[in-house]
């Protein structure tokens, strides 16, 4: 078993676990060779086959991380090595700050439609190169899915068998022993979609129970029904799929996908009219008049407070909350001047008498040595003109 200091390959330090997919503990490790931060994970491999089939399964696994070692997209993770370690085999990746979509949908409460197209378009794009370069992904689920904290998407476990895809976001052809293929990735994806505006899988956590009608859908609805049908030759391709993603967000770009951890708004004091406006931030603020933290992207609210906010995007049927006119917001106080403090004047060294006598001293006493030192190189260099005068008279 793998535990925190553990050196795998000599050269990667295992630091500390940081999360745990279905093929195993996601660990925090440094490159002691790169001098580097990485991710690193250890391949799912089955246990108790024979001698000879473990050694087929430690090389498909090395096949499969050098495959994944070939995706160069913005949305795919980066996977830097893949070497065996003993009887395991150790998959390096870059490090990503970042929560799985999972862990972000069970804390936060679903996406809007337009943010979970948003995020398809981006997952949909890495997807479409990864099918560019011969490569299915197979195991594409909420789990696989990196939510950055700085705002990106990364998708992980590309190519990677591992414990074998979730049930729910698993194509049906594949449940029935098919092999994986693009298409299979496809039907993938929209569960993954699903999942986000409607929380639960579209089959059940199984796989096998019946379509569940979407309920918060919205526009996304009819995309995701082309993507979850049960025949792969009539689905839309991966690069069909992100076209019909792009027109669902044209001219809605401002609710775009919001990252899991982006900043607060500020909070101000907000002066009302009627109101002393030394009452602070402690005010009650209407109900009625959106506050400046409406109108912007902050930190996720609460479950309760994440219903509270789709019921009034649903009441708001002639937009998104962005597009509240400006002048219902009360303008803000200036904030107080602070009060300007003269600058005392900064205090000269002087030095003192004996320190000047001193520095004085030591400087004639440099003077007087290079003085001794062109003295003597002058002696020296007369002395060699004489002697070289002599010796011409007396060979004269």
């Amino acid at each position: 078993m793998s535990s925190e200091g553990t050196i795998v390959g000599d050269r990667y330090r295992l630091d500390q676990p940081i999360g745990r997919g279905r093929s195993g503990i996601v660990w925090l490790a440094f490159d002691t060779r790169l001098f580097r931060t990485v991710a690193m994970k250890r391949m799912y491999l089955p246990v108790g086959l024979p001698p000879e089939r473990a050694e087929q399964a430690r090389a498909m696994a090395m096949e499969e991380g050098k495959a994944a070692a070939r995706i160069e997209h913005p949305c795919a993770i980066t996977v830097y090595d893949v070497l065996p370690d003993g009887a395991d085999v150790w998959l390096v990746m870059e490090y990503i700050p970042s929560r799985g979509m999972s862990v972000f949908l069970s804390e936060y409460g679903t996406l809007t439609p337009e943010q979970a197209a948003a995020l398809g378009i981006l997952l949909g794009d890495a997807m479409a190169t990864i099918h560019a370069a011969g490569i299915v992904h197979r195991t594409l689920e909420p789990g696989t899915v990196l939510l950055a904290d700085d705002g990106g998407v990364k998708l992980t476990d590309i190519g990677i068998t591992g414990g074998g895809p979730h049930a729910a976001y698993r194509a049906p052809e594949v449940t029935r022993g098919g092999p994986p293929s693009p298409p299979a990735d496809v039907f993938s994806l929209g569960a993954t979609l699903y999942t986000a505006v409607e929380g639960v899988p579209p089959f059940g956590e199984d796989g096998t129970s019946p379509e569940r009608p979407p309920q918060q859908a919205g526009v996304l609805a009819g995309a995701l029904s082309k993507m979850l049908r049960s025949d792969p030759t009539i689905r839309p391709t991966m690069a069909d799929t992100v076209r019909a993603l792009k027109a669902i967000t044209v001219g809605r770009e401002q609710t775009a996908f919001v990252p899991p951890t982006a900043p607060a708004m500020p909070t101000m004091p907000v002066s009302w009219p009627g109101r002393s406006p030394q009452a602070g931030p402690t005010q009650q603020i209407p109900p009625s008049v959106p506050t400046p933290q409406a109108l912007a992207p902050q930190q996720p609210a609460q479950p309760q407070q994440i219903g509270q906010t789709q019921q009034i995007a649903r009441a708001q049927q002639s937009g998104p909350l962005m597009q509240l006119p400006v002048q219902q917001v009360p303008q803000a106080p200036a904030p107080p001047q602070p009060m300007q403090v003269p600058r005392q004047p900064t205090a000269r060294y002087v030095p003192s008498a004996a320190q000047q006598a001193a520095a004085a001293q030591a400087v004639r006493e440099k003077a007087a040595a290079r003085r001794r030192m062109i003295l003597t190189v002058a002696a020296i260099l007369c002395a060699v003109l004489i002697g070289i005068g002599v010796s011409e008279l007396l060979f004269v």
